[in-house]
């Protein structure tokens, strides 16, 4: 005979979550980064709507001379630079470093769908918002009604 068990008491949460509490500990026991890296990869997301879709890049301090989008062989490729603060002799020093610095690239694979010449890109509050059209002459989905 099987005995089933339950807990009508709600489960409890702790306050904070595990992952939050462990990088705390580990946080202290990591040697501190007083120097900038030297490149990072930003971090992306990609929505997709009935015109199309949308690549949002995590690029803060980046402006946008130094972005640089193309298109190659169904591939995006975009790549840049957020450049560290000067290191002169009276500038203050870097005693911990946490944000990204340096330089990036992303690839992304685009399906044949998108219209590749109305591809557009803004960069607004550190985020390169990139719209990815689909191409209207080209189907992918078509349902046939049966007589």
């Amino acid at each position: 005979m099987a005995t089933i068990l339950y807990n009508n008491r709600p489960a409890l949460r702790p306050a904070r979550a595990f992952n939050s509490v462990l990088n705390e500990l580990l946080r202290d026991t990591l040697p501190a980064v007083n120097q900038p890296a030297k490149s990072f990869v930003p971090q992306a997301d990609i929505l997709e709507s009935e015109q199309g879709f949308e690549l949002h890049l995590a690029v803060p301090g980046v402006v946008k001379e130094d972005v640089k989008i193309d298109f190659q062989e169904g591939n995006l490729v975009i790549s840049g630079e957020r450049k560290a603060p000067a290191a002169d002799e009276n500038a203050p020093k870097f005693r911990r470093v946490e944000t990204a610095y340096g330089t990036f690239t992303r690839t992304f694979r685009l399906p044949e769908t998108v219209d590749v010449t109305a591809i557009d890109a803004q960069l607004i509050d550190g985020i390169l918002r990139v719209t990815l059209p689909f191409d209207s002459n080209k189907v992918t989905k078509h349902h046939i009604e049966v007589r």
